[in-house]
């Protein structure tokens, strides 16, 4: 075979001029052998002695001695060989540190050599670091415990074998709350027990000042008007750091029921609590001799005595007199302005000829007054007597007065009843014959300045109290003027303020393409106005901050009126609608569809034979609907003025029409998303169930941001294209790629090489 041969001097078998090369090599390492030989000979021998061949061959680490007339080559201490060829280092810690520097001790070993250290908690017995254990040193227990604060301030030091433990001394505790601890490991070390500030009691106080401190105590005492049953009134505190529970129990002192004072009654409700004071009246008829009649409880439990009494009251009527034609006022003795009494006023009319009565009337008056008066309805020209008198608290004489009134003005009394109804008296002189009263009725609005409710009617009666009942509006301001037509001419003007209606107004209200109410008014209001009040409260659970709140009034006079709102998507709105003249609401709940999220702020980048730099995105505001995730979505650029951003819902990269239609390259929920991020495309990453896959060399793509929002079953999309690629290269991330393969391709070619040389 060419190239193949055998070296005669050494019987080796080369190949060609590489195996030649090795050849060289070898003469080379043992050249160098012999002259590291020839300078590390031992130097025991004197200079010029001679040297025998074999000590000329002994090992680095070996001794050339004589035995039996030879001279033989033995390794060092500590090293195993032939002496010549081999001195391998002995390694003494082979067997086991505890077999070599025995128990608590580790076991290093050093080039001809070794030595023992002891292990954390244990010291030699030569009191050095190292020890070898040929001289009897061995390892025993270290008593950390000798060293003074071991365990820190309150601590106490228990020696174990190889360590120590620390416990805290009665009155300390370590921070972490545990026992043992090791100061050097967590760095802990015993505190003093503070109870801290002593628990509070209901209706109670601590005395004194006080320390809390293990086994210190604090006493309680009871407010005042307060009081306790138990004798045990303190509270220690213990080794856990707390205080005990009092014992003590605060109870209110009460004096039950007030002492009953005879002639007199209890005003108003009553407390039997200390310091409480209770009030006495006289009964009618009686009256107290000095000043108030009360009672007080005391800090011992009990009312305190009161000295006055209630006496029987004598009383009488002077100074009568008339004012205002028919009024009557007059005096009543004695003094006392808080003691009601009862009148009985006797009124007897008769025509001023004086042949027949034509009005008699008898009326009850209760009055506390000194001054009593009263106004009577009498009738115009005739004269009255009117007899007064007290018939409570007890009888008295009666006092007469007469009266004459005046001829007929031309107007009467009228008084309301049932809010619209109106009644009043006819002249007894009168009664007999038919009357007609004309009747004008005006209604006004003050919330409605366009409102207005005029009616016109004749009424005709004989009755001696007529009376009529109006149909009015709710919650209107009206005016009526009632005359006569037949002589004599009589006139009257009455004011009458409807209140809000009792009836609802509002009926049949639905909800019409989502933001609009319809709903049916009451009949009785269909030729009129009303005023609707509308409050409205939008909230959005996935939206805390959101919160709106509006308020505005509708005026029509439709049948059925109807009202379109002005609402933001995707939010839960409640919506009280209210008449105006009735006080019974309408709830309405409405729930508003989302629309389609807004853009974010995104940089738009158009990219020609190039790589695509990463794209920066910015999170968009939830104004429309809850925003639920991003998508980056890649597509032929000839599709881009054809594309629907509701298509491609879950097509991907490796779909079978991806190549051709496009596909999301990643999606993004939006709750992982900060206010700004950066996306690489083409970066070999999976975004939610999206492969991000390259972009194919040499095409045009273009790049869209879809934003999805989702809630209530509806999902409303929004696109924006955010890059447009131009015969398309490799990205950076996948240039990166490229060139750290190529770095490693490299590499691997160069330990090849190497292996194979």
């Amino acid at each position: 075979m060419v190239g193949e041969g055998r070296d005669p001097g050494r019987g080796v078998r080369t190949n060609g001029p590489f195996s030649f090369l090795q050849g060289q090599q070898v003469r080379l390492f043992l050249l160098l052998q012999l002259l590291l030989a020839q300078l590390l000979r031992p130097a025991s021998r004197a200079l010029g002695a001679p040297v025998s061949d074999v000590c000329a061959t002994c090992h680095v680490h070996a001794t050339c001695q004589q035995r039996d007339g030879k001279e033989i080559c033995i390794c060092n201490y500590g090293f195993v060989g032939n002496g010549r060829t081999q001195c391998h280092d002995k390694d003494e810690c082979q067997f086991g540190a505890t077999v070599v520097c025995g128990n608590k001790a580790s076991c290093h070993n050093t080039l001809g050599g070794f030595y023992c250290i002891c292990l954390e908690g244990y010291r030699a017995t030569n009191n050095n670091r190292t020890f070898i254990p040929n001289d009897g040193t061995f390892c025993t227990d270290l008593d950390e415990c000798e060293v003074p604060d071991t365990c820190g301030p309150g601590g106490q030091c228990v020696n174990t074998p190889g360590s120590y433990e620390c416990y805290c001394k009665d009155g300390y505790l370590p921070p972490n709350g545990t026992q043992p601890f090791y100061p050097m490991r967590g760095g802990t070390s015993c505190t003093e027990i503070d109870c801290g500030t002593p628990p509070e009691i209901p209706n109670g106080y601590v005395i004194g000042k006080y320390t809390s401190r293990l086994g210190d105590q604090v006493h309680y005492a009871c407010k005042e008007g307060f009081y306790s049953d138990q004798e045990e009134s303190g509270t220690s505190c213990t080794v856990g750091g707390t205080w005990e529970t009092p014992k003590i129990h605060c109870q209110e002192i009460e004096c039950g029921s007030p002492p009953a004072i005879q002639h007199a009654i209890l005003v108003g409700n009553c407390s039997s609590n200390v310091g409480s004071v209770v009030y006495y009246t006289c009964i009618d008829g009686f009256e107290s001799t000095g000043g108030n009649l009360s009672s007080l409880c005391t800090a011992e439990g009990t009312w305190k005595k009161n000295t006055f009494h209630c006496t029987e009251k004598k009383a009488f009527i002077t100074n009568v007199s008339v004012f205002n034609n028919t009024c009557v006022k007059w005096r009543v003795s004695p003094e006392r302005e808080d003691l009601k009494m009862v009148y009985l006023i006797h009124i007897q009319g008769q025509q001023r000829d004086g042949i027949e009565f034509v009005h008699e009337d008898l009326l009850n008056l209760t009055t506390s007054s000194q001054e009593p008066e009263v106004c009577l309805h009498l009738h115009q020209g005739t004269n009255y007597t009117v007899a007064i008198r007290i018939t409570f608290p007890r009888l008295s004489v009666p006092v007469n007065v007469r009266i004459q009134t005046d001829d007929d003005d031309g107007s009467f009394d009228v008084s309301v009843f049932n809010e619209t109804c109106l009644k009043w008296e006819r002249s007894p002189r009168d009664s007999a014959e038919e009357q007609m009263y004309q009747f004008q009725v005006l209604g006004q609005r003050w919330y409605q300045s366009n409102f207005y409710h005029e009616v016109s009617f004749n009424f005709t009666t004989r009755e001696r109290f007529p009376e009529v009942c109006l149909d009015l509006y709710p919650r209107t301001y009206y005016t009526v003027n009632i005359t006569t037509e037949a002589f004599s001419k009589y006139s009257a003007h009455i004011i009458i303020a409807t209140t809000r209606s009792v009836n609802q107004i509002i009926s049949n209200i639905s909800v019409l393409n989502e933001t609009c109410l319809r709903w049916k008014r009451n009949a009785k209001m269909a030729d009129l106005e009303e005023m609707y009040l509308f409050h409205i409260w939008g909230q959005r659970g996935y939206q805390k901050e959101f919160n709106q709140k509006v308020s505005f009034n509708l005026t029509t006079d439709s049948q059925a009126p109807e009202v379109c709102l002005e609402l933001y998507p995707g939010t839960n709105y409640t919506v009280n609608v209210m008449a105006a003249s009735s006080g019974l609401p309408v709830l309405v709940s409405l729930m508003t569809q989302i629309t389609e999220p807004p853009i974010p702020d995104i940089e738009f980048i158009a990219v020609q034979g190039g790589p695509l730099p990463p794209l920066s995105l910015w999170k968009a505001e939830d104004k429309n609907g809850p925003i639920s995730s991003y998508q980056v979505l890649v597509l032929p650029l000839a599709l881009q003025s054809k594309f629907p951003c509701d298509s491609i819902q879950d097509t991907t990269f490796f779909s079978n029409d991806s190549s051709t239609k496009g596909y999301v390259a990643a999606e993004i929920l939006a709750k992982d998303i900060p206010d700004a991020r950066e996306i690489s495309l083409g970066d070999r990453l999976y975004y939610g169930k999206f492969y991000n896959a390259p972009l194919k060399p040499r095409n045009d793509y273009c790049i869209i941001l879809r934003i999805n929002s989702e809630w209530n079953q509806v999902r409303r999309q929004s696109c924006v294209v955010w890059a447009e690629v131009k015969d398309s290269s490799l990205a950076l991330p996948q240039m990166m790629g490229v060139g750290l393969a190529s770095v490693a391709a490299v590499v691997i070619l160069v330990l090849l090489s190497f292996l194979v040389a």
